[in-house]
């Protein structure tokens, strides 16, 4: 049901937006924009294009891209510049949170930090008016962090039994 409130939200954004600038209606568009409000998360490109595939609905890569950079223009889909890859995710869910980004295997969660968005929220700002912020937390996963510890572990071991 959020779901599609959200969609609907994002719906009219763009046909308001569409329809001041004279923009063409296309069903490319519209089918993207559900795509995307039907992801959970973020997504890659890549992504995207095979849940549109998956539809029976195939887009080439430009227009792909050219609706995502519009998308983000009148804000409703997010970029996001991580370690390893170019993500995105849907704008409407949440115009404000923070990322947890793991540095080894790339792996991004979204957290919830109170204090962050309670201060950001009170920040006075000359002359501008906040819409939302993101924010990036780099640092590496428990699942990577044993990882290294075993290899070490295993590194360390080697060493001894070869003395």
């Amino acid at each position: 049901m959020v779901k599609n409130k959200m969609f609907s939200n994002a719906r009219k954004i763009l046909d308001d937006f569409l329809d001041v600038t004279a923009g063409r209606k296309t069903p490319e568009r519209y089918a993207i924009l559900e795509a995307i409000y039907d992801i959970d998360g973020h997504f890659t490109v890549e992504e995207l294009n095979d849940r549109l595939s998956n539809e029976k609905f195939v887009v080439s890569r430009a227009t792909l891209y050219n609706t995502l950079k519009l998308f983000q223009m009148i804000h409703l889909v997010v970029r996001h510049k991580l370690i390893d890859k170019t993500k995105y995710e849907a704008a409407l869910r949440n115009d404000s949170h923070s990322h947890q980004i793991c540095t080894i295997c790339g792996k991004v969660n979204e957290v919830t930090l109170p204090d962050v968005e309670d201060s950001i929220r009170n920040a006075r700002l000359r002359r501008f008016r906040k819409e939302g912020f993101t924010l990036y937390i780099y640092g590496i996963c428990s699942s990577c962090q044993s990882r290294l510890t075993r290899r070490r572990t295993i590194r360390n071991k080697t060493k001894s039994d070869n003395k």
